[in-house]
């Protein structure tokens, strides 16, 4: 009898132990962030765990009511997770299935468990099942930000380039064509600047929206690569499907402006550039370097326009890279020479001064013609150290010849717009004048037409305070422009230059001669002094000197030369007259 009593008390005692430690599980399953399925295969028992009537709005008590879970997500996903909670059929230990509850916004995660007997039979199944539905909103907004941009809703630029990548290899297998197209907002910067950032901001999402509707309706890859720039590709082009084509729809809609939040219109137009695999490049990146490029040369030729690669344009653009590279190198160490072509009074010939004029020797390949280096300065920002080593270079050698020879003449010094923009430009020319003690009077600055574009009150305040100085002002280039007559007789200048472009077709065009003439005949009304630039024959000497220009320049009577050489000529001027 004692030793069925200590049966039953040890039965007691290890009931207890089992109905704390049962207790103790779904104490930790309930505090658990989820809900539990667990199922016995030995004994068919099914139990849910945790969290699971804030999931679920049913219970699964029978293994046939697993099929429930099946029905309750949403029917794009119910073959992935029948997978995952019949596991035990694929012979696999584990499995996940991310599923959104059937008309809900609401995602599940479910991972599902075998233990597996010693036998390989499964012995027992836990389905975890976790609410991922702020992990996957996180996602997904991380996702959008990474392969499209916020602003228009185009592709992003990396996506955009991994797309061309994949493009590109598939194009290579099947000996297809892509063509690219960048887009760039001509003049965008003075929107910016002058209506400020909310406005271009709002600007660039409208035109990027309307791209995006159009890459939508033709079937084409858009990207917004950065501030008004933006990418465009076609994966095949033909038919409708062409750069062209796409090119002149985007034409038709800039020419009704783009209405603002504000209540404003605005006006754009764009320059393109468009580049083909494989005939430009055979990768993504150099693909839309080769467009870049194109629109670069869009915008040179006038803008709003488009531009077709071609090997030549590509290969003038890496020669001016080149020589952009090697001109900031030049700039570092002064590699430039000045040359002088001398000046001479049309009716005694003699000497009236030089120009003073820059050459540049690049090692073996000699010397650059300004013509090609200058317009490389201007653009990127080199001609403001050349423009101020000109002028104290010109100064400097005037000074030396002016004592060494001690005779007046004049020289001449060309200045771009951008120097003379600078708000330090009068106060540092009149500073090397005085500087290297030379008659103001024997210093002509020459500036052209293009000087006065911007704020005509600026440059002429400035041309008056050099010319009040003592300094001589002259309008180079005249005849090229076109508001040469309307500012003409409100400029402080003393001197006209006649553009080399009259003198080449004086002789042979009787236009020509008829423009040439009223110029001159102007010039001397006005009280100016005549100079035509570009003389090369005889004839047009005579011709000029016949209709009353005062000063020739031009190989005819003179090339220009090194310091060295203009000794000679120089000398030879300040003791008797030339010829």
């Amino acid at each position: 009898m004692s030793e069925l009593h200590y049966q039953l008390d040890l039965l007691k005692a290890m009931n207890q132990k089992l109905t704390e430690k049962e207790r103790m599980y779904h104490t930790v399953f309930d505090s658990a962030v989820g809900a539990f399925l667990y199922y016995s295969f030995e004994r068919n028992q099914i139990v849910t765990l945790g969290q699971w009537s804030e999931f679920f709005d049913f219970d699964i008590r029978d293994p046939r009511d697993i099929s429930k879970l099946v029905d309750a997500v949403d029917d794009s996903y119910s073959m992935a997770l029948r997978d995952v909670l019949y596991l035990e059929k694929t012979g696999q230990n584990t499995a996940t299935a991310e599923c959104m509850l059937k008309g809900t916004k609401i995602w599940l995660l479910f991972r599902s468990k075998i233990y597996y007997g010693d036998y390989g039979q499964p012995a027992d199944k836990v389905v975890y099942i976790s609410n991922i539905t702020k992990i996957r909103s996180q996602n997904e907004e991380l996702t959008y930000m990474a392969y499209y941009d916020s602003m228009t809703g185009l592709f992003s630029r990396n996506y955009f380039v991994r797309l061309l990548g994949e493009y590109i290899r598939t194009a290579s297998e099947t000996n297809n064509v892509i063509s690219v197209m960048m887009i760039d907002l001509d003049d965008f910067h003075k929107i910016n600047d002058g209506q400020g950032m909310v406005v271009g901001d709002e600007l660039i999402q409208q035109f990027g929206s309307y791209l995006k509707e159009l890459c939508e309706k033709r079937d084409v890859t858009g990207c917004h690569l950065h501030t008004d720039v933006y990418l465009l590709a076609i994966y095949d082009p033909s038919g409708e499907r062409t750069m062209e084509n796409l090119h002149r729809e985007i034409q038709q809609r800039i020419r009704k402006p783009f209405k603002l939040s504000n209540g404003q219109d605005l006006q754009v137009t764009f320059s393109a550039g468009v580049a083909e695999y494989p005939e430009a490049s055979k990768s993504a990146i150099e693909l839309i370097n080769c467009a870049e490029i194109m629109v670069f040369k869009s915008k040179a030729m006038g803008k709003n326009i488009i531009q077709y690669f071609n090997t030549p344009v590509l290969q003038e653009f890496l020669r001016t890279a080149e020589l952009e590279s090697k001109l900031k190198e030049a700039v570092f160490r002064h590699s430039f020479e000045m040359y002088y072509q001398p000046q001479y009074f049309a009716g005694n010939r003699k000497l009236r001064g030089v120009e003073a004029l820059i050459r540049w020797k690049n090692g073996n390949e000699g010397m650059i013609s300004p013509a090609i280096f200058i317009p490389i300065a201007e653009k990127n920002g080199a001609i403001i150290p050349i423009g101020q080593w000109v002028v104290e270079q010109s100064i400097k050698q005037h000074a030396y010849w002016r004592k060494r020879y001690g005779a007046s003449y004049i020289m001449s010094i060309n200045i771009s717009a951008l120097q003379y923009s600078r708000e330090d430009f009068v106060d540092s020319v009149i500073g090397l004048i005085k500087k290297y003690d030379v008659t103001p009077s024997e210093i002509e600055l020459e500036i052209t037409e293009t000087i006065l574009i911007e704020d005509f009150q600026a440059v002429y305040d400035k041309l008056k305070i050099l010319r009040d100085f003592g300094i001589r002002i002259s309008l180079d280039d005249f005849g090229t422009g076109f508001s040469s007559l309307s500012y003409l007789k409100k400029l402080p200048i003393d001197t006209l230059k006649i553009d080399k472009s009259f003198i080449d077709t004086v002789l042979a065009d009787p236009a020509t001669r008829v423009i040439t003439e009223a110029i001159i005949n102007m010039v001397k009304a006005l009280g100016f002094e005549s100079v035509a630039e570009g003389v090369e024959e005889e004839k047009q000497y005579e011709y000029l000197h016949s209709i009353g220009c005062d000063v020739i320049q031009g190989y005819y009577f003179g090339k220009p030369l090194s310091a060295e050489e203009l000794e000679t000529v120089l000398s030879s001027a300040f003791s008797s007259p030339l010829g």
